[in-house]
């Protein structure tokens, strides 16, 4: 297991967090190495100076660009997606390009309309982010913003090379960085269209009336349940019933923040009751030990939503109820009970397996307390499907 991540101020320091912040600070020197005339220092007044300010702007900006990538990797790699990430991650790219947006223009090689248009768009859809996050609803982004983002930080190298001399008596280097610009604005205005258009059924369905709430409220369950059938069979429950079935296995649940619904999953499909053998949902740490078998002085030394303890509630309910599988899941599914080592939407699964083997799980989920919930069933499964399908005859 990996070693824990320090925790300062409330705020979960992963290494993605890390290399977030250091982009932030790292912001400024990238100002100054743009538009402080530091090159006089070495060159005087060489025009040759402003090409060795272009070049050396050009690499702070490359290399801060390079750590987004970075932090995006290091976050989905090591399953560290935290609340403070998700926050100030998208804050950081933002201030990114607009401080060298108004940087171009400070420098004369851009128009004011450019930032203008731009920060309207970010402005605009962070406002939208916000009211739909209030109800719980995560809009996925396209690759229209992806498209976006990427002409944008092109188009914004090749106006910092326009810095020296040398390259802006080059015209159809000009008119191809103005191109390159005018095609991100393009696609900045249309993944905000697209933004809008994603979340307009759920601001459509947010009247003053009750029964508009309601409606509200229903599409937020359907986009967060996506079991989606209409016999109401969890898809994957299905597979997972097949595989178990074939294979003569059984399987038991051990549920806390779920309360119930991996189970529920599971016996959604008909027939299942050949495999599934019953389940227990301990939602306190008193159950946990009653029911389970796990010893309380470990559970306060881990924690409840811990590796350990989902572990240990997979193993005892297996013991328990002798089947060959058993899936736990413990977690913060919100919209209180967060700490500093389980923050909201946190979720820790786990599954012992008919080789003796106990492994786990720690993700952290987005969105309202259902769609935690649904997503922890989701995982759940996923985890005992992938183990059947490494394990298959």
């Amino acid at each position: 297991m990996s070693k824990p991540n320090k925790v300062y101020g409330g705020i979960e320091w992963t290494p993605a967090n890390i290399v977030t912040v250091i982009r932030i600070l790292f912001i400024p020197v990238f100002v100054i190495a743009l538009l402080a005339p530091w090159e006089q220092c070495l060159f005087g007044t060489d025009p040759m100076g402003l090409t060795v300010r272009a070049v050396v702007s050009l690499v702070v900006f490359g290399l801060i660009c390079l750590t987004d990538t970075l932090d995006g990797y290091l976050a989905r790699s090591r399953n560290e997606v935290t609340v403070f990430g998700k926050f100030i991650d998208p804050i950081a790219d933002k201030i990114l390009v607009v401080a060298a947006l108004l940087c171009l223009v400070q420098l004369g090689l851009l128009s004011s309309w450019v930032p203008i248009v731009i920060v309207a768009r970010e402005m605009l859809v962070s406002g939208l982010r916000m009211l739909v996050a209030s109800a719980g609803v995560v809009v996925s982004a396209s690759i229209l913003g992806k498209i976006k983002t990427a002409t944008t930080m092109v188009a914004i190298c090749l106006f910092i090379l326009m810095v020296s001399p040398i390259v802006a008596a080059l015209t159809w280097f000009g008119v191809l960085a103005w191109v390159l610009m005018l095609v991100a604005v393009f696609f900045t205005i249309a993944s905000m269209v697209d933004y809008f258009a994603k979340a307009w059924p759920l601001l459509a369905a947010t009247p003053a009336k009750a029964e508009g709430q309601e409606q509200a409220e229903k599409a937020t369950n359907e986009l967060a349940f996506a079991w989606g059938t209409v016999e109401g069979v969890h898809p994957l429950a299905r597979e997972v019933l097949a595989g178990l079935t074939e294979k003569g296995l059984s399987v038991c649940t051990a549920e806390s923040c779920t309360g119930g619904l991996v189970c529920a999953a599971l016996t959604s499909q008909p027939g299942s009751s050949s495999v599934v053998r019953g389940g227990a949902v301990t939602y306190t740490v008193d159950e946990k030990v009653r029911a389970l078998g796990l010893d309380p002085n470990q559970v306060e030394h881990d924690g409840v939503v811990s590796e350990e303890t989902a572990r240990a509630m997979a193993l005892g309910a297996k013991n328990r109820l002798g089947t060959d599988y058993a899936l736990s899941t413990t977690g913060v599914a919100g919209p209180g009970g967060a700490t500093p080592q389980a923050p909201l939407g946190c979720v820790c699964l786990g599954l012992a397996c008919p080789d003796g083997t106990v492994t786990s799980q720690r993700c952290i989920f987005e969105g309202s307390r259902a769609q935690v919930r649904a997503q922890a069933v989701d995982k759940a499964l996923e985890m005992l499907m992938e183990h059947m399908s490494k394990n298959a005859n």
